[in-house]
């Protein structure tokens, strides 16, 4: 529970004596701390927030869209993370890189030297807090795909653990020790981090959150954006990661974790690597960001190209338990991130690829190609049953537990308006950004 946050918005609408009462309440029932101990921190967080929000300066203030994260998508893998996510792009992209977020990878580059330097950080799921070994093993592997798929070696792995109040403090330890077993099972290490409370003294509650980041280092890069017409699309059996666990877990279908604890994505870009392929192949994917429909539509859209996958071989190469499970729920296999490793390279590469993969005994097909998108637009289409269709990112990644069912996948009817709200904030942190650089410039004299 968030103690300032609920402070700040009673303080909008009640007395402060009523606060004091009803805030003392919540205290006291998760704490569970006698009522008078619980009324002395109420008071000291009411006085932190009046003495906090009762002024403001221009760096202190930000702007308000209106627009909370959960209406808009955002960590939801579908159309309105993908925005917002573009929108970061135009903010963060203000000094160039060989890779950066504008080209819509999951690892950014740069170069030093003759070596490039790919970097990728993960978050935990966030319905993984109460399962910490399963929340490291998946974001350290999430981690090292991301690197892996720019066509680097990891190097180095770097955690950040965030626990609120009154989390178990042995809740670190598990996570560390999910995050080690991928770095022993692939000979990377663990090399530097953060453990810090969520909120400090102003959030209650047992919530685990954090970031698992990657850094590897390569003489080629393979992004996104070099895809080119006449490639083909591979595929690596896919069984799932954090979404797949989560699903897995609210369930009730425990057994299926075990599914999803191995190192085949790592192990197949290792043999590619061993292979000395990566100067063939064009681009690599992980398919995650909202499974194959929302990845695609990514890879066409920074290539110019479009994507045709065949529906029953994407479909078979899903690990068989996971697209039981994934059926058996009705949820889309192709809107939910599988982990599937995706090269997309030419032709005469394809069965040298395949074939360095089998030898790691990692399964891998051929599942699509790549079009010129001609007077289109580029876009991702699906082969079903002789007939060819355009397959789109919905409003939200397939929803993958009970209560994502109830939110639902359908974009709101005031998306557009909201939209326009967003690009306002992003015009007002770029001028907020330039303002201060020009005060701590001129302070400096240049």
């Amino acid at each position: 529970m968030d103690l300032e946050g609920y402070a700040r918005r009673l303080l909008e609408a009640k007395s402060e004596d009523e606060v004091l009462k009803l805030l003392s309440e919540r205290i006291s029932e998760i704490k569970g701390v006698e009522l008078s101990r619980a009324e002395k921190i109420a008071k000291a967080v009411i006085e932190e927030v009046k003495n906090a929000y009762s002024k403001t300066s221009f760096i202190l203030d930000y702007y308000c869209s209106g627009v909370s994260m959960g209406a808009f998508g955002v960590g939801s893998r579908g159309r309105g993370d993908f925005y917002v996510h573009s929108k970061i792009a135009e903010i963060a992209s203000v000094i160039p890189s060989e890779v950066s977020s504008r080209d819509l990878d999951d690892a950014g580059v740069v170069k030093a030297g003759s070596v490039f330097i790919s970097v990728a950080v993960d978050g935990i799921h966030s319905r993984l807090s109460e399962f910490p070994f399963i929340a490291g093993f998946h974001v350290t592997r999430a981690a090292m795909r991301d690197v892996y798929v720019m066509g680097a070696k990891p190097v180095a792995v770097f955690s950040d653990i965030h626990v609120a109040d009154d989390g178990d403090v042995s809740k670190i330890f598990d996570h560390i020790a999910g995050i080690t077993a991928v770095c022993q099972l692939t000979n990377v290490p663990l090399v530097a981090g953060s453990t810090l409370r969520i909120g400090g003294d102003m959030v209650i509650g047992e919530r685990m959150t954090g970031c698992v980041g990657c850094v590897g280092v390569s003489q080629h890069i393979t992004p996104r954006r070099d895809v080119k017409p006449g490639d083909v699309i591979l595929l690596t059996e896919g069984a799932g990661g954090g979404t797949v666990v989560t699903t897995a877990i609210y369930y009730g279908k425990h057994e299926l974790v075990d599914e999803t604890l191995n190192i085949d994505f790592l192990r197949a870009c290792e043999a590619i690597f061993e292979a000395n392929l990566i100067p063939e192949i064009h681009a690599m994917s992980d398919v995650t960001n909202g499974g194959i429909r929302g990845d695609a539509e990514e890879i066409s859209r920074v290539s110019g190209c479009s994507l045709v996958f065949e529906f029953e071989k994407v479909r078979s190469i899903v690990n068989p338990k996971i697209l039981k499970m994934l059926e058996e729920l009705q949820i889309d296999f192709m809107g939910v991130s599988i982990d599937s490793l995706m090269v997309i390279c030419p032709p005469e590469v394809a069965d040298d690829v395949k074939a360095a993969v089998g030898k790691a005994g990692v399964r891998m097909e051929e599942v699509g190609w790549v079009e010129e998108s001609g007077s289109s637009e580029p876009g991702a289409y699906l082969i079903e049953d002789g007939s060819k269709k355009s397959i789109k990112p919905r409003f939200r990644e397939a929803a993958y537990t009970p209560i994502k069912k109830l939110v639902g996948e359908e974009t709101p009817a005031d998306f557009e308006e909201m939209r326009l709200k967003i690009d306002e904030a992003v015009r007002k942190a770029n001028e907020k950004r330039e303002k201060v650089v020009k005060m701590i410039m001129e302070r400096l004299n240049y």
